[in-house]
C-alpha cells in the first residue's frame, strides 16, 4: 500500500499532467465545432427565419465574435464553474441538463464495467486453468464473435429474441411508464430495464479482458516461482490465485481502466437503441442543432472521467506492483 504522502504526490504528478491533454481536447472541439458549416442559430431558425432575425440571435448569443474570443470567454466562464446554456433548451444551464442525466449513465456504464470486468477475469482464469481444452477452445471462439460484433447489431438482435419474440424483457427506457414503483419493486423495475443496454455494453469488454486474463495468467504459471509454489506442496488453486493472478492482474487492470473512454462512447449507441435516458439522447440531440455549450460541457465530463479513471488505474497499478509507484 502507497504511503499516504507518496499517494498524495503520485496523484498531484497525474492530475498535473492531464491538465494539458484536456485543455487541448477542449481547443480542438471547439475549433471544430465552429469550423463545421451553420451553428445554432441555423439549427434554431431552419430554412423559415429572416436574415434580420439571425443575425440579432447570433449577437445575442455572441456567436458573431472572433473565435479566439468565443473561446476566451468560454474558459473564463469554466474557470469560475460555469459551463454555459443551452441555446436551443430556453437557455437551461448546461450543469443542469447534465446533471439530470450523468446517473442514468453512470449507471449502465458502471454495470457494464463491472460485470465485463468480474466476469472476464473469471473466465480467463478457467480456460488458463484447463489450457488447450473444450472450454478453453469454445471460450476462444465466442470470445472473438462477441470482439467482432458490431454493438448496434448485437443490440437489436436482444431486443428482436428477449424484448419483441419471448417478452422477457422491456425494449425501451429506464422505468416502466405505466406502473409507480417503490422502494424494492423501484429497483428491481430499473434493473429489469438495465439488462440488455448493460449486456450490449460489456460483452465487448467481456471478451477482451477474459483474453488478457487467460494469456497473462499461462504467462505466470509457466514461471519459476509457480513451479517452486507447486514443489513445495501449493495446490493447483493456490498456485493460481495466490501467486500467479495477482501478477497476471497488471495488463488486466491497464485494459479496464484506460476502456472506460470507450464505454462511454458506445453507451451513447447503446442509450439510442434502448431510449436509456442518458447523455447519449443529449449529446444526440446537441450535435444536430449545434448546441456548442452542451457539447463542450459533455466532451469536457468524458475528458474528465478518462482521466479519472486512469488515476484509478495507475494507483490500483502501484498498489499491485510498487515499482509503478516510481514513474
Amino acid at each position: 500500500m502507497l504511503p499516504v504522502s507518496s499517494a498524495v504526490r503520485f496523484v498531484l504528478r497525474r492530475l498535473v499532467r492531464a491538465v494539458p491533454a484536456v485543455g487541448t481536447i477542449l481547443v480542438l472541439t471547439f475549433v471544430l465545432i465552429q469550423l463545421a458549416p451553420g451553428d445554432a442559430v441555423d439549427a434554431l431558425a431552419g430554412d423559415g427565419g429572416d436574415q434580420a432575425t439571425n443575425d440579432y440571435l447570433r449577437s445575442y448569443l455572441q456567436l458573431d465574435r472572433p473565435i479566439w474570443e468565443q473561446f476566451a470567454s468560454y474558459v473564463g466562464n469554466l474557470l469560475r464553474g460555469d459551463l454555459g446554456v443551452s441555446f436551443v433548451q430556453g437557455g437551461t444551464p448546461v450543469a443542469e441538463l447534465i446533471g439530470e442525466r450523468v446517473t442514468a449513465t453512470l449507471l449502465l456504464v458502471v454495470t457494464a464495467l463491472v460485470l465485463s470486468s468480474l466476469a472476464g477475469v473469471l473466465l480467463g482464469a478457467l480456460a488458463a486453468r484447463w489450457p488447450y481444452g473444450r472450454f478453453d477452445a469454445a471460450l476462444s471462439t465466442v470470445s472473438l464473435v462477441a470482439y467482432a460484433i458490431p454493438g448496434f447489431w448485437l443490440a437489436q438482435l436482444l431486443v428482436l429474441v428477449f424484448a419483441i419474440r419471448t417478452g422477457w424483457l422491456p425494449v425501451q427506457g429506464m422505468t416502466d411508464a405505466r406502473a409507480e414503483y417503490t422502494g424494492l419493486a423501484a429497483a428491481a423495475d430499473v434493473a429489469r430495464h438495465l439488462v440488455l443496454p448493460a449486456a450490449v455494453l460489456s460483452i465487448s469488454e467481456l471478451a477482451l479482458v477474459s483474453r488478457v486474463t487467460r494469456s497473462g495468467l499461462l504467462t505466470e504459471l509457466s514461471r519459476d516461482y509457480v513451479r517452486t509454489a507447486r514443489a513445495k506442496g501449493a495446490t493447483e488453486r493456490r498456485s493460481i490465485l495466490g501467486h500467479a493472478l495477482p501478477n497476471a492482474m497488471l495488463p488486466v487492470v491497464t485494459i479496464i481502466g484506460t476502456r472506460l473512454g470507450l464505454l462511454l462512447t458506445y453507451a451513447v449507441v447503446t442509450e439510442t437503441v434502448f431510449g436509456w435516458p442518458g447523455l447519449g439522447a443529449l449529446l444526440l440531440s446537441a450535435s444536430q442543432s449545434r448546441d456548442r455549450p452542451v457539447l463542450l460541457g459533455l466532451v469536457l465530463l468524458v475528458s474528465v472521467s478518462v482521466v479519472l479513471a486512469n488515476l484509478v488505474t495507475d494507483l490500483v497499478y502501484g498498489w499491485i506492483d510498487p515499482r509503478a509507484r516510481q514513474h
